[in-house]
């Protein structure tokens, strides 16, 4: 996958030589600001060699088209957080689930928005031939139903019961963002 930027930003596929920037952001997060938020993470929590194993890993998942990750970093090369598209289904419905994350420290700045425009529109869209992206948020994730809706993505529906977490099964709203203009879906190849 190739390097993608904005006005802000850039957005790019993590390396093994990104963990000091990647690691000074997680320590330098503020405690939570809610149960969707993640408090600060230290060097011993992930230490460089894990970085480095999660890296090869999110390599594999995206020449298998399981999953493509970028890290989301300013122009000065500060880690500011990541993005993420699962893909659900190719075939005819290319198909995929968008997961994004802006440390805490960067919230409310328009760095997640920025982020994820790019994001759907280069890498979503274009890059990997997706018609349909879905944001799947907690219902009670207020700042992520917000960033979805300042990128332009459609409130759909309500899935009950759809995810296990914070010790119980929770509802989830489907936003969705269409490529519009996609005709004939093309074979997918390694990007």
């Amino acid at each position: 996958m190739k390097t993608y930027t904005t006005e802000r930003l850039v957005l790019r596929p993590y390396n093994e030589g990104d963990y000091e920037a990647w690691i000074s952001s997680h320590e330098a997060r503020r405690m939570p600001q809610s149960r969707h938020d993640n408090g600060p993470l230290t060097r011993s929590e992930v230490p460089q060699d894990r970085f480095v194993q999660i890296v090869k890993r999110q390599e594999e998942l995206g020449l298998r088209d399981e999953m493509h990750h970028v890290g989301v970093f300013d122009k000065e090369g500060r880690h500011l957080g990541h993005i993420d598209f699962h893909i659900v289904k190719r075939e005819n419905y290319n198909w995929a689930w968008i997961g994004y994350y802006i440390h805490n420290q960067y919230q409310q700045q328009g760095f997640g928005v920025e982020a994820v425009r790019c994001a759907v529109q280069e890498i979503g869209f274009e890059a990997l031939g997706l018609k349909r992206i879905e944001a799947v948020i907690n219902t009670d994730n207020y700042l992520s139903i917000k960033m979805a809706q300042q990128c332009g993505f459609e409130f759909e529906w309500t899935k009950k019961e759809f995810i296990y977490e914070f010790g119980e099964w929770t509802d989830n709203h489907i936003y969705v963002m269409l490529n519009k203009g996609m005709g004939e879906p093309k074979k997918w190849e390694s990007i």
